[in-house]
């Protein structure tokens, strides 16, 4: 596939994927429920984090943090006192329990009080370096080291897939019913794309990738390829990558 042939089939499945008829079988449903900013994000940060594994249980276990949260998710973070978490029900989706999201109730209420979550995650050398900056945010408050595996560090390697598709949720443009754009100082044009194994998997077929493991050096040689096609929207192509390996099997 030559070079305007590969970018005018990667335009044409974004612009199919990158629809409001996906969104109900997708965790991006979860934060989707609110209107308000602030609800948006911690909901979302909530859902991301737990985003591995089956869709629809994802879904079912978002379900369930909203309602743990009282419906108010923003209210609850910011607010909260110690006995309202020591009050919390059980809840587990896989390896994350209920001891990570008191940490996490914790440690966003710590990053509220300051100022911002976009805040907590800006940082003008780029997103390699603001992930970072949020983890050691996060980790400022008290944690049990367990609760550390559920942000993903690009410094130690990872391709911190559900933070960089959190992000995607918050920075790109609402314009599409999908995202969100709610924050304006981390630009689209600076976004990686969530790599997982369909993702990859297509991007190394399509000669948008080499590298063979799904880590941030492959994030950045992924985006790399992308920036290409769109420099300012690259992440556009996520729905792309991202429908053609789960939707078609490409």
């Amino acid at each position: 596939m030559k070079a305007k042939e590969k970018k005018d089939f990667l335009d044409f499945k974004a612009r199919q994927y990158e629809a409001s008829s996906f969104i109900s079988s997708d965790p991006i449903s979860i934060p989707h429920q609110f209107s308000r900013p602030e609800d948006i994000e911690i909901i979302g940060l909530l859902v991301a984090t737990i985003a591995w594994g089956n869709r629809l249980s994802i879904i079912k276990s978002g379900q369930k943090l909203i309602q743990i949260l009282d419906g108010r998710p923003y209210d609850f973070v910011v607010n909260h006192r110690s006995s309202d978490l020591e009050a919390l029900p059980p809840f587990v989706h896989r390896t994350f329990q209920l001891v990570d999201l008191k940490f996490f109730i914790r440690a966003l209420q710590k990053i509220y009080h300051e100022g911002s979550l976009e805040d907590a995650f800006y940082h003008p050398e780029g997103l390699k370096f603001g992930i970072e900056q949020f983890r050691a945010k996060m980790f400022l408050s008290p944690h049990e080291k367990r609760s550390e595996k559920h942000i993903s560090s690009p410094v130690k390697g990872s391709s911190a897939k559900r933070l960089n598709m959190y992000l995607r949720w918050m920075v790109r443009s609402a314009e599409k019913g999908v995202d969100f754009g709610l924050w304006s100082k981390i630009k689209a044009s600076d976004l990686y794309c969530p790599l997982d194994v369909h993702s990859g998997r297509v991007a190394r077929k399509l000669g948008l990738l080499s590298r063979k493991a799904n880590d941030w050096k492959a994030a950045e040689e992924l985006r790399e390829s992308l920036l290409k096609l769109d420099p300012s929207d690259p992440v556009k192509y996520d729905f792309a990558l991202f429908g053609l390996g789960v939707f078609e099997k490409f």
